[in-house]
Parts: C-alpha cells; sequence; structure tokens
C-alpha cells in the first residue's frame, strides 16, 4: 500500500513522462488510500447509527396526535373527553380538530385548536399544544379558549411566524378580528367536484366591486365552460356551468386580488327603500317580531330610527347565544326567535325581521371574514352580516362578532372591518337559470344539483395577505 508521501513521489516521477495519465492514478490511489486510513483509524464510526432526516411534521401528523390523545382519554372516561378547567370540570365530545388553524409555536412545538361539545350543545374551543415529530406526537397542554364562541385569549404573530396568547383585554383590536383602514389580500374560493352519477349543474356567487371592495384581478378555473348570471333584484353575479359524470374529482376555483375599506355608514343613490321592507319566507314580518320589536323600543326609550335600530341590536347580542347547534345555518328568524341561538344567519335574520317589522330598512350580505391576526392560511367557512337605513344613511352592523367580542360591540354598530369579502347580497334569489329547488335563501356556499337534486360538494376559502396592507 502506497503511503501519503510515497503517492507524492510517484506524482512527481509520473509527471515527466506520462502527465494526463499520471493524474488519473493519483486520485485513485489518494481515493483508495483515504477509505483504508479512515478504515483502520476510525473503525467505531462503523458502530454508530446513521442518523435518517427528520420527517417534517404536516397538519394530518397533528390530527392524527390530538385524535389519540382523545380517544386515549375517553376510553377510560365514559365515552368523553374529560376536560379539567379551573373551576369545574367538563364532560365533552369531539366535534372538529380545525387542521386549518394549525401554528407553529417553535421547534418541534405545535399547535392547533379543536371544537368539543357538551351534551346540553355549549361548545368549548380547545387549544391542544403538542411537542414531537412526526412519528411521536404528544399532547403537553389543553386551555380552554372560548365559549360558545365568545374568547378568555387571543393569539398573535410574531414577525418569524410563532405564535404567542394575549389575553383578551388586552388584545388589540386586530387581535379580536379588526382591521381597520384598509387591507389587501388574495382570496381564493376552491370546490372540489364529487362523483357525479349523471348530469349536473354548479351555481357559485361571484365578488364585485363596489365603494369598499375592489376586485383587482379575478381568474375563473374550470372543467368546462361557463356563463355569468346577473341576478336582478339585488345585483348579483353568479358563475353557472353544466357539468357531466367525466368531471368527477374536478376542481373549481375562482381566485381574487383584493383592496378592502372598512366600512362605515354611507349614503346610496337610487334607493328602492320598500324592498328592504318586504317579508320574505325566512324573514317573515309577523306580529310576533312587530311585538317584541315595540316592547323592546319602548323598555330602551328609543325614539329615534338609529335609537331604535341600536335598541334592537343590544336586545339581540343580550338575548341571543353564538352556538351551531341545532337547525343553524339556515338565517331564519323563526328559528333564531324560538331557540335563541345560530351562527351569524340567525343573529342577522332576527335583526332584519325585527328592524323591517317597525318600518326600518334592513339588508343582508354575506361572504367571508379574512383573518386579522396571521397573514395567510385557510378561512373557517362563510360570514355574513346586515345593513340597516337611518338618518339617510345604510349603517353597517355585525350582531354575531359583537356578541362573541363584547368590548367591540360599539365599533360593530356602523362598521364593518377592512379585513373581509363581499360575495353576495339579500335574500330569497331568483335568477334564470336557477336550481330546481327553488329562490335561494342566500348565495354563499356553491350549490350542486344532479338529476335536480342538490349535492353536498366540499369547498374551502383560503387567502394571503398582501405586505403592504396598512392599518
Amino acid at each position: 500500500m502506497l503511503g501519503i508521501h510515497e503517492t507524492i513521489q510517484y506524482f512527481f516521477y509520473m509527471k515527466r513522462s506520462h502527465f494526463s495519465k499520471s493524474i488519473r492514478i493519483l486520485k485513485a490511489t489518494c481515493f483508495f488510500t483515504l477509505i483504508i486510513y479512515l478504515t483502520g483509524c476510525n473503525a467505531k464510526a462503523d458502530k454508530q447509527p446513521q442518523k435518517t432526516p427528520k420527517s417534517k411534521v404536516t397538519v394530518e401528523d397533528v390530527d392524527r396526535g390530538i385524535r389519540a390523545h382523545i380517544n386515549k382519554e375517553v376510553a377510560v372516561s365514559n365515552g368523553y373527553f374529560r376536560y379539567e378547567g379551573d373551576t369545574a370540570t367538563f364532560d365533552l365530545k369531539l366535534v372538529r380538530v380545525h387542521t386549518e388553524y394549525l401554528s407553529v409555536l417553535g421547534p418541534n412545538e405545535f399547535f392547533a385548536c379543536v371544537d368539543l361539545a357538551t351534551s346540553e350543545g355549549d361548545v368549548y374551543d380547545v387549544d391542544f399544544f403538542l411537542k414531537g415529530t412526526a412519528d411521536s406526537m404528544i399532547v403537553t397542554q389543553t386551555n380552554l379558549h372560548k365559549l360558545n364562541g365568545k374568547p378568555y385569549y387571543t393569539w398573535k404573530q410574531a414577525k418569524d411566524k410563532t405564535w404567542s396568547t394575549v389575553p383578551v383585554k388586552s388584545a388589540s383590536n386586530e387581535l379580536l378580528g379588526v382591521i381597520e383602514g384598509q387591507d389587501r389580500f388574495s382570496f381564493t374560493y376552491k370546490v372540489t367536484l364529487p362523483e357525479l352519477t349523471n348530469n349536473a349543474k354548479l351555481w357559485l356567487p361571484l365578488a364585485q366591486n363596489d365603494r369598499f371592495q375592489q376586485i383587482e384581478s379575478k381568474q375563473i378555473n374550470a372543467p368546462v365552460g361557463y356563463k355569468i348570471i346577473k341576478e336582478v333584484d339585488f345585483g348579483n353575479e353568479i358563475l353557472f356551468m353544466e357539468l357531466t359524470p367525466a368531471h368527477s374529482g374536478s376542481i373549481v376555483s375562482v381566485s381574487y386580488e383584493v383592496i378592502r375599506e372598512e366600512k362605515y355608514p354611507y349614503r346610496e343613490d337610487h334607493l328602492n327603500l320598500d324592498q328592504y321592507l318586504t317579508s320574505t319566507p325566512l324573514i317573515p314580518l309577523t306580529d310576533r317580531f312587530s311585538t317584541i320589536a315595540n316592547e323592546v323600543i319602548t323598555e330602551r326609550n328609543a325614539n329615534t330610527p338609529l335609537t331604535e335600530a341600536r335598541a334592537l341590536y343590544d336586545y339581540i347580542i343580550d338575548n341571543m347565544r353564538y352556538a351551531k347547534q341545532g337547525t343553524y345555518g339556515t338565517g331564519d328568524a323563526n328559528y333564531a326567535c324560538d331557540s335563541k341561538s345560530g351562527n351569524c344567519t340567525e343573529f342577522h335574520s332576527f335583526f332584519i325581521a325585527l328592524a323591517r317589522s317597525v318600518g326600518i330598512p334592513a339588508r343582508f350580505a354575506v361572504g367571508a371574514s379574512i383573518p386579522s391576526e396571521r397573514n395567510e392560511g385557510g378561512v373557517n367557512g362563510y360570514h355574513c352580516w346586515a345593513e340597516f337605513y337611518a338618518d339617510g344613511k345604510w349603517w353597517p352592523v355585525d350582531i354575531s362578532e359583537a356578541n362573541k367580542y363584547t368590548p367591540l360591540a360599539t365599533y360593530y354598530f356602523g362598521h364593518h372591518p377592512a379585513n373581509r369579502i363581499e360575495l353576495s347580497q339579500g335574500r330569497n334569489l331568483q335568477f334564470s337559470p336557477g336550481p330546481a329547488s327553488g329562490p335561494v335563501p342566500f348565495l354563499a356556499y356553491p350549490i350542486l344539483e344532479v338529476n335536480e337534486e342538490p349535492v353536498n360538494v366540499k369547498t374551502t376559502f383560503s387567502f394571503e395577505r398582501k405586505s403592504d396592507s396598512s392599518n
């Protein structure tokens, strides 16, 4: 075996006659010398296990870790997940793991929020903190975040995209869901078609420009040709397409670039206020609503349309409970009046019914609320709001958000934050060609019909905030 010294001598010897050939010999000799040296002098290295690269933790890994933890607890707690609070113990059932809210807190530390419900229907939002790798995920802590949508603390994201908690009483408006001034973001409305057994039809809303919302660009991606329907009563635009079984599993998406301004009381030309005083199937103007409205107005000594509207607004905040249980999400004012619970559609349908019953014009709109505490990711479904007419202006209100964040109740009477997108307006929508099921109560999610029968379709919203957004 040649040593390093002999190898160098050999190199200089060969250089005089066979330079190019010696270079190849030198490379091979040095390589084998190095192998032999390492094998002889560092034999212990062979005994050390080789490190395999750590796989990146995915949403599915965190979801699996949370469910495994809950299932383990359920197995020993008579079918319930037992949460030990500071003052009480709760027996809960899993409702949903919010994987769209997965966050990284630090190296191998993660967070996701989980909805769990009591047998009485109260929904607790519990924050799960986890630590570990893709193969071994352990729940280290659970904190009660919200009760029926009302938070005890909120989250703040640092510049390095890690997160920390902030008590609600110390949180800024931005951390409570409000971006004032202007917001800029991209927004994607994505539909994944199910297995289609026959020919089908699809309708979905298209966002438009108005004085508070500028759509800088709109890109529609569809597996088939489409048309845009103009809805007359409220001026909505609706994307329509006819599909076949060959389009099963295809994606339909609409991507927007949006500049949105914070909304405040505003004047509008060419008004038809009678349109916003009429009865609809789910917002009927019956005696029960006028009786409640008049009692509330009298009790609170309200004597102008503006003070009357505020009295009705406060009544709903005080008497309704934000809860996604029962027949919620239909926008049925009678159901809201009976159950005193629901999501944003029930809150605002109830308000509109009360307002119209005492002669205050009121109207409905729906879209999505863009998260303010982070700059990208999923959007948790649609959100809706209302406006009423008083003192020559339309006054925006968001009663379900005011119910969740009582410190912002004054703000939401007369404002909508900049971080939202409006997709459609009005109730009981009629257009042609329209669904076989008849007028549409409100249009947020797509309508898919196969053989004139409604079929559920997976829909997701996502966003990315632009770096030049300003508050």
